[in-house]
C-alpha cells in the first residue's frame, strides 16, 4: 500500500486543503500558541505542497509536505498519524500557526540554519568528537560546537558517551563570513523548556501529602535529589528509611524510578525555582516501630547489632529499624566508662535482654547479657526463664518500671 497522497485536482491548492480541515476539526477552546513552541498534531490532509494538522488543544496549522519525505521522495507518514512540530509563524487568523519540523531537505544549509537560530526552531545534529570544553556537532552538512555545560541540564562528567548520538539541539549564535558559519549550539536550552513545560502540570498535583513518581537524578551524602516532572526536590538521607545511617548512596542510584510523598512546600523568590520541595519515602512505608511494640516483650533475651556509641551509651539494633539503648552503666563490668566506645563499637554484635518498653516516647531500654530485672509494661517483673529462651527472670535489679523509665529517659541525655 502506497503513502502517496491521493492526486490533487489541478486547482487544488492550500485554501481547499484548510477549509476542508477548517470543516472536520473539532469546536472547541483552542489553545494559545506562540513562536517556538512545540505542538503535536493529527495529519488532517496531505496535499503535493501542503500538509494541514489538527493540533492538540484546538486549532490548525500546516507544514510543508516535504518535510514528511524520506531521502528518497516517499511519505513517511499518513492521514490520522499524530507528529511533533515546532511553530514558526502566527497566521491572521486565530488559531492557525504555521509549523515546522526540521530544515527541508534540499535548501540550502546555511539558509535553514539561519531561520532555526532567528526563529529558535530546534536542529538536529550528529554529535562527531569531543573538543575542548565541548562536543562538535554537525548540523545540516555544518560544523558546529555546544558546550559540554550546555548538553545537560547537569554537570557532565564524560561528554565522550555523546559521540555518535543524534540529539536536539538550539542554535544559541550563528554568524556567517567568509571563512564559514560559526555556530554555537545549546541541548540545555531545550532541555529546560520541557522541564517549565512539565512543572506546568505538576504544580497543580503538588501538594503536601500528594504521592508522586519521580526520577532520581543526583546523590549526595545528604540525601537524593528527585525530579517529579520538571520539578526537583530534596529526598533527605532520614527520609529514605527507618534503618539510622543511611547512606543514599547504598539504595538509591542515578536514574531509579521511585515513589515518594510530599512533605514540605516552601516557596522562593528565584523565579527559576519557585519552590523548595522535600519528599519522603519512609512515610509510604510500614512504621518497624508498630510491629517491635507488637513482637518485643520485656526480659527477651536477644542479638543485636552496635549501631552508634555516645557518651551515655550504646544504641543497638533489636529489630530491623528500630534501636533500644544500652546505658553506659550496663557496660564496662562494673568499671567507670568514660565513653560507650571504650566498651563496644559500632558493628559489634551484643546480647541484650529488654527491660523496659516506652510505647509513647518510642523509647527501648536494654540490659546486657540476660538479664532477671526487666519490667513488663504494667510494672510487673518478667519471670525468669533459661538464656537464650527468649526472655529474662526476675530478681533483685530496678523494681518498677517507672526507675527503668527514668533511667531511659536520662540516659537519652548526655550528661553535663
Amino acid at each position: 500500500m502506497s503513502n502517496e497522497p491521493p492526486k490533487s485536482a489541478p486547482d487544488e491548492d492550500f485554501a481547499s486543503l484548510f477549509a476542508a480541515a477548517e470543516q472536520s476539526a473539532p469546536r472547541g477552546r483552542r489553545a494559545k500558541q506562540t513562536v517556538g513552541d512545540r505542538v503535536r498534531g493529527k495529519i488532517a490532509s496531505i496535499g503535493n505542497e501542503v500538509t494541514v494538522l489538527e493540533l492538540e488543544g484546538g486549532g490548525e496549522g500546516t507544514l510543508e509536505t516535504l518535510e514528511l519525505r524520506d531521502d528518497s521522495g516517499q511519505l513517511t507518514v499518513k492521514v490520522g498519524d499524530v507528529i511533533e512540530a515546532r511553530v514558526t509563524g502566527l497566521g491572521e487568523k486565530a488559531g492557525f500557526v504555521w509549523l515546522r519540523r526540521g530544515s527541508t531537505r534540499g535548501a540550502d544549509p546555511r539558509a535553514g540554519l539561519a531561520e532555526a537560530a532567528a526563529s529558535g526552531l530546534p536542529v538536529e545534529g550528529l554529535v562527531t568528537g569531543v573538543n575542548k570544553g565541548g562536543v562538535e556537532v554537525t548540523v545540516g552538512g555544518v560544523r558546529a560546537f555546544c558546550p559540554v555545560s550546555q548538553l545537560e541540564l547537569r554537570p557532565v562528567a564524560d561528554p565522550a558517551v555523546y559521540v555518535g548520538q543524534k540529539l536536539l539541539f538550539r542554535i544559541t549564535r550563528y554568524e556567517d563570513d567568509r571563512r564559514g558559519p560559526n555556530v554555537i549550539l545549546s541541548r540545555r536550552a531545550l532541555l529546560e523548556e520541557e522541564m517549565r513545560e512539565r512543572a506546568v502540570e505538576t504544580r497543580v498535583k503538588l501538594i503536601p501529602g500528594a504521592v508522586l513518581s519521580g526520577t532520581v537524578t543526583s546523590l549526595k551524602d545528604f540525601g537524593a535529589f528527585v525530579d517529579v516532572g520538571g520539578i526537583e526536590g530534596l529526598l533527605p538521607a532520614s527520609e529514605i528509611g527507618f534503618q539510622r545511617g543511611t547512606k543514599p548512596s547504598d539504595v538509591l542510584s542515578v536514574g531509579q524510578s521511585v515513589t515518594v510523598q510530599v512533605l514540605r512546600i516552601e516557596k522562593r523568590d528565584d523565579p527559576k525555582r519557585p519552590e523548595q520541595v522535600s519528599f519522603s519515602l519512609k512515610s509510604l512505608e510500614r512504621d518497624p516501630w508498630d510491629d517491635a511494640v507488637e513482637t518485643l516483650r520485656a526480659g527477651a533475651v536477644i542479638k543485636g547489632q552496635v549501631m552508634r556509641a555516645e557518651t551515655f551509651g550504646a544504641f543497638v539494633q533489636v529489630a530491623p529499624g528500630v534501636e533500644g539503648l544500652l546505658h553506659i552503666s550496663e557496660l564496662g563490668a562494673g568499671k567507670h566508662l568514660r565513653h560507650a566506645r571504650e566498651a563496644v563499637k559500632p558493628g559489634d554484635t551484643v546480647e541484650v535482654t529488654v527491660l523496659a518498653i516506652d510505647a509513647e516516647k518510642r523509647r527501648i531500654s536494654l540490659g546486657l547479657g540476660a538479664r532477671e530485672d526487666a519490667v513488663d509494661d504494667e510494672g510487673r517483673v518478667a519471670a525468669a526463664r533459661a538464656a537464650g529462651s527468649g526472655s529474662g527472670g526476675s530478681s533483685g535489679g530496678m523494681g518498677t518500671l517507672g526507675d527503668l523509665l527514668k533511667k531511659a529517659q536520662l540516659s537519652s541525655k548526655p550528661p553535663k
